[in-house]
């Protein structure tokens, strides 16, 4: 029988001009690929939370964009980019917070501006073509780049620690292993006896419906609780470590990360438990002074009404209150931990000399 484990988050299918992915809405209790060809149905799929994950949603971005010019008729470099730029627009406003989404068409973009632009000869096959294989290469770094964030988050466990993980930030959040989650695959296949707790984290349940299901798929001893609940957990001693994904960082150090990120780091911060933000480089703007400066999506009220209930469990007409994300503020954080390394604090010095690396 499969793990959930065994399948790819996102995947090019070529020969079909279509993305393959794990509809994630139907998790845990059915595992179903779906193909996505039109730009409707990529934009839908990231809306919809079909893929979600800061890095699987930069990576269906680029294989997204790539599949939407593969058939492009444009006779020359300017009509190619006009076309690119509407379809490049248009995915980039299905989710506002996670900036990988912006940054993989960014990428894209760039990618095709020095291949075949400034007065270059314009050859569309091979522009093209350009365009699957840098797709390709964003999805080959993002595993790369989160077992290099595992390496470094491992340093940072013990033998015998109980870990705290908030939402999902694993590998149905990328394309393998995960960013928060990374440390803790490389410590079960190292042997080490970990405990991770993870948060259930409503409105959407990422946590009850995919960290405690991939993590109990791969064997680590996974122990699952309500958001409300992890105050009393920390308060008992049985947590050594925190550990969370990012969906965006300030250049200041502030991390926007699913909603709930931050009453975990202040709790963390009055027992004196290491709250780290795993985040791979890509994750971080530079171009964001302050957390103040994220656009926080709302989303619809229904997701917290009635979305999980045989029958509505709020009044009819009441206001809803309801962010996908809260920004964790800098001063909570012990460490972000990227592939480069775990930057401290002054993070607007350890982030700017990252940068000009």
């Amino acid at each position: 029988m499969k793990s959930i484990l065994d399948y790819e988050t996102v995947a090019l299918v070529d020969e079909d001009d279509a993305i393959e992915i794990i509809d994630q809405t139907l998790l845990p209790g059915t595992i179903e690929t779906i193909r996505l060809h039109t730009g409707k149905e990529i934009w839908d799929a990231i809306y919809l939370l079909q893929v979600r994950g800061a890095p699987a949603i930069g990576v269906t971005a680029g294989f997204g964009l790539y599949l939407l010019m593969k058939h492009s008729k444009a006779g020359n470099y300017e009509e190619f980019m006009a076309e690119l730029k509407e379809k490049s627009d248009y995915l980039n406003s299905s989710r506002p917070t996670a900036v990988n989404l912006s940054w993989a068409l960014k990428r894209m973009e760039s990618h095709v501006v020095e291949f075949t632009g400034a007065g270059k000869s314009f050859d569309l096959s091979k522009t093209i073509e350009e365009m699957r294989a840098e797709s390709e290469r964003i999805k080959a770094e993002d595993i790369d780049v989160c077992r290099r964030i595992g390496e470094n988050g491992l340093k940072l466990i013990k033998d015998g620690y109980g870990l705290l993980t908030h939402c999902n930030a694993g590998q149905l959040a990328t394309c393998k292993y995960g960013t928060a989650t990374a440390p803790m695959y490389l410590a079960h296949e190292k042997g080490m006896n970990i405990k991770v707790y993870c948060d259930e984290t409503r409105p959407l349940l990422q946590g009850a419906r995919l960290t405690a299901f991939e993590l109990h798929s791969a064997g680590i001893d996974t122990t699952l609780l309500c958001d409300n609940m992890s105050a009393s957990l920390m308060k008992t001693g049985a947590i050594n470590a925190i550990f969370v994904g990012c969906d965006r960082v300030a250049a200041n150090g502030d991390a926007a990360n699913k909603i709930g990120t931050s009453v975990v780091a202040t709790v963390a911060k009055r027992y004196g438990i290491p709250f780290y933000v795993c985040a791979p480089t890509s994750t971080i703007d530079i171009n964001t002074k302050t957390g103040d400066d994220i656009n926080i999506e709302q989303r619809k009220p229904e997701e917290v009404t009635e979305m999980w209930y045989k029958e509505r469990m709020a009044p009819e007409s009441v206001k809803v209150y309801n962010p996908a994300f809260d920004v964790t503020d800098n001063e909570l954080i012990t460490g972000i931990v990227t592939e480069y390394g775990v930057l401290k604090a002054p993070y607007d010095v350890a982030i700017r000399k990252l940068f000009e690396k």
